[in-house]
């Protein structure tokens, strides 16, 4: 299956060299190049893509705008949002995942990389690696602003609840599967009810939920 990517940055040769590396993947292709966040919602509804790779930081309408347009529209179910950012000095990351991004990923990230980040996310996961999550979350949640981005883990049961947490610290099915001693794909389900039960879009909200419920604490991961 070939993903097929949008880019979205305000900097050209940022869009060049996102689409050459892009298009250098076999498994993959570049269905159009935005410059500002309302391009990149127009150019959604047009082409439909699989991914969009969204800069934070864009003129006209910036890349946290432009994900919640794109993950409350109905007619874009499925299509999935990775965000850029600049992570240490990047304040907006969590409202971009509050926004309904899939994952984050720092802008000078290694190419390889980048393409591993577009099929983690392309394929339904989100992408939230433990370093980085912990330190972000911690950072910006302490004072937490808006409405959380899904209901809270109260009607969860106690496996689920450890499931959650395991997630928030950013652990894939297989390593929660590890940890707890059950099967990847019991692993899977449980997340997979978890979503369901607190209406959350993916992954990224529930790390959210996690935080903002309290059921993980801040620089405690």
């Amino acid at each position: 299956m070939t993903v097929r990517v949008l880019l979205a940055d305000d900097q050209t040769l940022v869009r060049a060299a996102f689409a050459m590396l892009v298009e250098s993947a076999r498994d993959m292709e570049v269905v159009g190049q935005a410059a500002t966040g309302r391009e990149a919602v127009e150019l959604a509804r047009g082409v439909r893509p699989d991914l969009i790779v969204m800069d934070i930081r864009m003129p006209d309408l910036d890349g946290i705008e432009a994900t919640r347009l794109i993950a409350t529209d109905e007619n874009l179910a499925g299509v999935r949002v990775l965000v850029l950012t600049t992570y240490d000095t990047d304040e907006y990351i969590v409202e971009a995942l509050r926004a309904g991004a899939s994952g984050f990923l720092v802008k000078d990230t290694r190419p390889a990389e980048l393409l591993d980040a577009i099929r983690t996310v392309a394929a339904g996961e989100a992408l939230l690696s433990p370093g980085p999550t912990a330190r972000l979350i911690a950072r910006f949640l302490r004072s937490p602003s808006g409405p959380p981005a899904a209901g809270g883990p109260d009607g969860l049961s106690d496996r689920e609840r450890e499931v959650l947490t395991l997630v928030a610290r950013g652990l894939n099915n297989t390593e929660i599967a590890g940890a707890l001693g059950l099967s990847p794909l019991t692993a899977k389900t449980h997340v997979s009810r978890i979503i369901g039960k607190l209406g959350a879009r993916d992954r990224a909200q529930l790390v959210i939920v996690a935080y903002e419920s309290g059921l993980v604490t801040p620089g405690k991961v």
